[in-house]
């Protein structure tokens, strides 16, 4: 019988699945491991230990448990958080940590001095998107200026699926709906990478371009004895995590839009033509023809770890869960700002701060908590009205990731953004996604078949509530009217 891997490196936790032919799961793992944070808005991995090394011990923990003949797997498909930057010397050997997606804010300099240089209006046209945290070109630029030794070592810059798919077959690729982030090096009307707009690295130091679905080469004798794998299997070119999480709940038409709820909420939707909004982002997508515009927040699934390290040790999510319900609507008159990182998706603003305001001694921790939900939410609402005003609503929405088993915070997006949410059978996400990409690669599935091998289970119905409107117009002015307070902070510290 024939099998897919497919295999997913997230902010927070690895998983992995295998599948046989129909997309039943026979076997599935995960690891956990941690985002380093050195300083405030820096977020890293380190790509040996938290990339390879949890593929490594996912897939032999998925051929022990399925005791599938590892020939039996017909290909392999990755993804990872991305965009990331990771230089590796000659040999392949990372030179630092990899340095996160939009969560890093580390190169804000470098954003503004690309885009006065370049210009707005010229990044837009040639690279379809502003440049903001998101961007790993000016990442790049940041370790060129500060890190000029590394720089020097420096043979190829990767993302995070680029050195996974390094890994198992010697090959170093990336695919195009990856490349369209590290503007203002991809430029998006020829699918080419471009070095004319900026000084920033060298045509030789980047990977070699592909569509996701393509095999990039096969598992080398070194990558077979580590994982367990059958030397010669094919292996796809990857992506980032979110395209494979929308392929995983069925998103195929113009109009469907993923939601993600991860380490960050981040939106996928199909467009029939390009946006042009520089509020979001847009690469082509997994295939030739097709366009994608993309939004997420800094801070969602990182917040709630956060709240639960820092204010709820005792308590497990569930519990916590639980507990936001026995707050109502509104948290009792309590809003919090999610910027914990700064935020990307619509402001694009890297001093943006967390905040809960209208605190009063008769709030509990589930007013606490439920706010966070609500925040998170709100912010997602903001995201979605950006859709609609750049002309693309979303016809349809499929939620899908681990916060999707927080009820409250799922019946609140749709209760705050007025829209219905459909939720799929199987939520495991990206490395689901990646299982059916593998079976695409070697034909033995067509697009269409992914809504049988994951159906709709639910639908999560919006439900108004007029003290949400009356909230989420406070929580617009609460940013507004305190963001230069937020910006003078970074100021002092």
């Amino acid at each position: 019988m024939d099998h897919f891997l497919g295999l997913d490196i997230g902010t927070f936790e690895s998983k992995g699945v295998i599948t046989d032919a129909s997309g039943r799961i026979v076997a599935q793992a995960s690891h956990p491991h941690q985002m380093i944070v050195p300083r405030p808005g820096w977020a890293e991995h380190r790509a040996e230990q938290d990339w390879w090394g949890d593929f490594v011990q996912i897939t032999r923990s998925l051929l022990d448990q399925s005791g599938i003949d590892p020939a039996s797997i017909r290909a392999i498909a990755t993804s990872a958080i991305g965009p990331c930057m990771l230089p590796v010397d000659a040999a392949g050997q990372p030179l630092m940590n990899g340095v996160l997606y939009g969560v890093d804010t580390r190169a804000s300099a470098e954003i503004a001095d690309l885009t006065a240089e370049i210009g707005a209006d010229v990044l837009l046209s040639r690279c379809g998107n502003a440049l903001t945290s998101q961007s790993v070109g000016p990442k790049i630029l940041w370790l060129r200026r500060n890190h000029p030794d590394l720089w020097e070592k420096t043979a190829k810059v990767m993302t995070s699926s680029t050195y996974l798919t390094f890994r198992l077959t010697g090959e170093c690729v990336i695919d195009h709906y990856t490349a369209a982030n590290f503007s203002p090096l991809y430029d998006i009307t020829r699918h080419d990478w471009c070095f004319d707009l900026a000084d920033i690295c060298r045509p030789d130091q980047l990977p070699r371009l592909m569509w996701s679905t393509e095999i990039a080469g096969h598992v080398t004798a070194k990558a077979a004895a580590e994982t367990g794998l059958a030397q010669g299997t094919p292996v796809t070119c990857g992506t980032i995590d979110a395209a494979a999480e929308a392929v995983s709940v069925g998103v195929l038409d113009p109009g469907d839009m993923m939601m993600m709820y991860g380490s960050t909420v981040f939106i996928v939707q199909l467009a029939a033509a390009r946006l042009t909004d520089p509020a979001l982002w847009h690469a082509p997508w997994l295939y030739p023809g097709q366009h994608a515009a993309m939004a997420g927040l800094a801070t969602s699934g990182t917040l709630t770890h956060w709240f639960r390290d820092q204010l709820a040790a005792d308590a497990d999510f569930a519990t916590l869960a639980a507990l936001a319900e026995t707050s109502p609507p509104g948290a009792r008159g309590l809003l919090c700002l999610p910027y914990f990182s700064g935020e990307r998706t619509p402001l694009h603003d890297p001093q943006a701060k967390g905040a809960f305001f209208g605190l009063n001694l008769t709030h509990t921790r589930a007013d606490l908590y439920r706010a966070v939900l609500e925040g998170i939410a709100m912010a997602t609402r903001q995201i979605t009205e950006t859709y609609a005003a750049a002309g693309s609503p979303p016809s349809r929405v499929l939620a899908v990731g681990g916060g999707t088993r927080n009820r409250p915070w799922l019946q609140a997006t749709s209760d705050i953004t007025g829209l219905d949410q459909t939720v799929c059978s199987i939520t495991i996400g990206a490395a689901f996604g990646n299982a059916f990409l593998a079976a695409r690669a070697v034909g033995a599935v067509g697009p269409e078949a992914i809504r049988i091998w994951n159906p709709a289970a639910q639908v999560v119905t919006a439900t108004p509530d007029p003290i949400y409107e009356r909230s989420y117009s406070l929580f617009r002015r609460l940013y507004t009217q305190t963001k230069t307070i937020a910006a003078d902070l970074d100021l002092k510290i």
